[in-house]
């Protein structure tokens, strides 16, 4: 990713205003998970997959959004929105939410089935930043490395001020309490071609040429191996989608690749030099991450202090 990242015609740089603060802490377990490329790939993809299960969300970004013309384009400017939630400077951040919130004002219309929806409904809203929570903590606790029901607990409280920002009320704190949310909502999930379609487009790998293309088949199986069973049912995805021992090894290979290799251009290491970090501050051992913010008179968790 350059320096200067573009997103609804605005340039975002993570690494000014030198010192200004994101909207969540360098020390939280946000800034920890959401560095991990091969973890944002899995979750990102189990998310949508939990999102399309509901009608409405299916239909609005399919019939709304780019997605059709230019599925890699509109998952790229995704991605950029989710890192600068988590590492942008809260300035920019809290400006490419509103505008987020000010092109799902303009959404709205009716499911095949005859539903209406409107992009802006809280309950909507709820559910898909709830399933890029899931998504994301889980592919990370599966892929990566396993994470303490403390850290799931600091994960989930963490995403709550951010998802305020975007018009969510009813944000997760624990996997049950997504599971919650799942039961009440599944009454109207269902299977559809776009879900296949959506796979497809993850296998082909198109949005990265250069990553070998049986590591995005492994990709699109991972994501649908973190699905809850319910879901995962009722979008039929069936022994097609099993992840093979050989998908898991070698999506935990890239993963803990990706977890030791810094890239001095990504978010994670720009917004750390931002603040007066090194640019491998999430590189290092925990208890040097505490060291680092407490020199730098930033508020370092207890956990991160502990470690």
């Amino acid at each position: 990713m350059t320096e200067m990242t573009a997103y609804l015609g605005w340039k975002i740089d993570f690494t000014g205003p030198a010192g200004e603060a994101a909207l969540l802490s360098p020390g939280s377990v946000q800034w920890r998970i959401y560095k991990n490329q091969v973890a944002l790939g899995i979750g990102g993809v189990a998310a949508v997959l939990m999102e399309f299960a509901d009608p409405r969300i299916r239909s609005g970004v399919w019939d709304h959004s780019t997605y059709k013309a230019d599925p890699i384009g509109r998952s790229r400017r995704t991605g950029v929105a989710a890192m600068v939630g988590v590492y942008g400077p809260a300035s920019a951040a809290r400006r490419v939410i509103q505008g987020v919130t000010n092109m799902h004002a303009r959404v709205g219309g009716e499911t095949p089935g005859g539903t209406a929806y409107q992009a802006l409904d809280t309950q909507l809203l709820d559910w898909v930043s709830a399933t890029a929570a899931y998504g994301f903590l889980n592919a990370y606790d599966r892929f990566v490395a396993p994470v303490t029901p403390s850290d799931k607990a600091r994960f989930f409280a963490e995403g709550q001020a951010v998802a305020r920002l975007y018009g969510v009320r009813d944000s997760p704190r624990s996997n049950a309490d997504f599971e919650a949310m799942m039961m009440r909502l599944a009454g109207g999930f269902e299977p559809h071609p776009i879900v296949e379609e959506f796979l497809g487009i993850i296998q082909s790998g198109k949005a990265a040429p250069a990553v070998p293309k049986f590591l995005h088949r492994a990709l699109a199986r991972a994501s649908v191996s973190i699905l809850p069973p319910l879901i995962r049912g009722r979008l039929r995805l069936g022994a097609a989608y099993d992840l093979t021992a050989a998908d898991r090894i070698a999506l935990k290979l890239a993963a803990a690749l990706a977890e030791r290799r810094m890239d001095p251009a990504s978010p994670p290491c720009q917004a750390s030099v931002r603040l007066g970090l090194p640019a491998d501050f999430l590189y290092r051992p925990r208890a040097e991450q505490g060291r680092l913010l407490e020199r730098a008179g930033l508020a370092a968790p207890a956990a991160a202090r502990a470690a």
